[in-house]
């Protein structure tokens, strides 16, 4: 923040310190910019500062209006969900006939698929057992099979498919659209990322705004928990009285007041008062969208009782409210990260899934919100065909190639992009990188990717940095 020397009647201590020593938690700090009128609380007049999440209208016409991305955290096998490849059933156990790519860890010869494979729908698109409920609505998924990205880490390849960058901190994916799109809902973030259990790798780098305003970086919400006070933390503060609360609040609203006047068109000033006031609008707000005792116990059904079919239920409602992008993991760390024991692991972590996706997708179908919603599935890469020493138990990491889905938001549904190579091991035909993913994405959002940019530093920042091409064959 620009420095600015003190006047006579500045307080000695900073508007931050103070908000630290008044002791108020995160919900009652989003109340700054309210006033207490006949004992309720209301909103307080606006300084006249432009809404950084106020809704925008992107290049040209979208096909998508939000988007939800179902991570899954670790690495799924492409040949045991989504890529069926049945020379590993020749082969398993021994070498490949062509040389190995390098691989993360030291490999041995090819694993067959322990899953059987059957084609689904019109389309006759072949699903692992492991996503049964899903591939009956295949019709409606465009299956990438031809995905590749740059290394076989973890914390880069997050990063890449996070943020466009493997090694540099760059803002998230979530975090450019509501940039680019804003926010249909002024009393929610516009970017909500839901993991159960903790931080996946790398933890908040994977939603963060980086050097786009702060008012863009994602809001975390630990699904684990089925309380919205826990969902939530400090989403109300029941200890002080509102008579105590009238006076810190009318202090708070001086000093943002006489702040802003000292610092006009201060972005990050502007961005951090917007935050404070959109946590007080969350008090009621996030109540109503995350108590799912208001949804019919035929749809709470339809979803199951597990923490997936909860997240995708709550996504739902938050699509419903204005989200404009909400971000499912799997759970904390990694756990599609299987290197041994893939064939129950694998199993138990679809099984969670399957039905809720199926569930999530026929609901958003079912209120017409699926065709201008972009729903996309995946790792931040895949698994190799061939076994990770000493046994024929897992998997090792693949980056050459490996399979996402897309639906909905004018994706081309039934429909397979590309391919892998005999085994499964390289993206071998019309080949889509992370980066040409982010590029169709924002076409589909209606931006042209090269014109969405952000100048920070003397230069002009995008998603896509210097690279990414539409996919064109994957538009409806």
């Amino acid at each position: 923040m620009p420095h600015h020397p003190l006047r006579p009647d500045d307080l000695p201590f900073s508007r931050r310190e103070l908000l630290g020593r008044s002791g108020l938690g995160f919900g009652l700090l989003g109340l700054a910019g309210i006033l207490v009128s006949n004992g309720s609380l209301v909103a307080a007049p606006s300084s006249g500062a432009v809404n950084p999440l106020a809704p925008k209208e992107p290049h040209f016409r979208p096909r998508a209006k939000r988007v939800v991305h179902l991570f899954m955290n670790g690495g799924p096998s492409q040949v045991d969900t989504f890529d069926p490849k049945p020379a590993l059933d020749k082969y398993h156990g021994k070498p490949l006939p062509n040389p190995n790519l390098r691989t993360e860890r030291k490999t041995a010869g090819a694993m067959r698929s322990p899953y059987q494979f059957k084609r689904y729908g019109k389309s006759g698109i072949e699903v692992s057992e492991l996503f049964a409920h899903t591939a009956e609505l295949i019709d409606d998924l465009c299956v990438i099979r031809s995905m590749h990205a740059d290394v076989p880490n973890h914390e880069p390849s997050l990063m890449l498919m996070n943020c466009g960058d493997g090694r540099l901190p760059r803002p998230s994916m979530g975090s450019w659209i509501t940039y680019g799109l804003g926010s249909e809902n002024q009393n929610l973030p516009g970017f909500i990322a839901m993991c159960p259990g903790g931080y996946p790798i790398v933890a908040t780098q994977n939603w963060r705004s980086a050097f786009l305003p702060g008012a863009y970086q994602g809001t975390y919400v630990d699904t684990q928990h089925s309380d919205v006070r826990k969902l939530i933390e400090n989403i109300s503060n029941p200890t002080i009285p509102l008579a105590e609360q009238r006076r810190q609040l009318d202090l708070v609203l001086r000093l943002n007041r006489r702040h802003s006047e000292q610092r006009p068109h201060d972005p990050q000033l502007e961005a951090r008062i917007q935050s404070l006031e959109l946590a007080y609008r969350m008090q009621t707000e996030a109540t109503d969208a995350f108590d799912l005792n208001k949804e019919p116990l035929k749809v709470r059904d339809a979803y199951g009782s597990g923490t997936h079919g909860r997240q995708l239920l709550i996504t739902r409602r938050l699509l419903e409210r204005g989200v404009r992008f909400v971000q499912v993991w799997s759970g904390g760390g990694q756990p599609w990260d299987n290197h041994d024991g893939l064939a129950q692991a694998h199993r138990n972590l679809a099984r969670d899934w399957d039905r809720p996706i199926a569930a999530f997708l026929r609901d958003l179908k079912h209120r017409g919100l699926l065709e201008t919603t972009l729903v996309m599935w995946g790792g931040a890469f895949g698994r190799t065909p061939v076994a990770e020493l000493p046994a024929l138990s897992g998997r090792d990491h693949n980056h050459y190639g490996f399979s996402m889905w897309l639906a909905g938001g004018g994706v081309k549904g039934g429909h397979v992009h590309g391919a892998t190579d005999e085994f499964g091991f390289a993206a071998a035909l019309d080949k889509v990188h992370v980066h040409d993913l982010h590029a169709t994405i924002l076409h589909l959002l209606g931006f042209d990717h090269e014109r969405l940019t952000y100048r920070y530093a003397g230069r002009d920042f995008r998603l896509t940095d210097v690279h990414g091409h539409v996919v064109r064959d994957l538009l409806a």
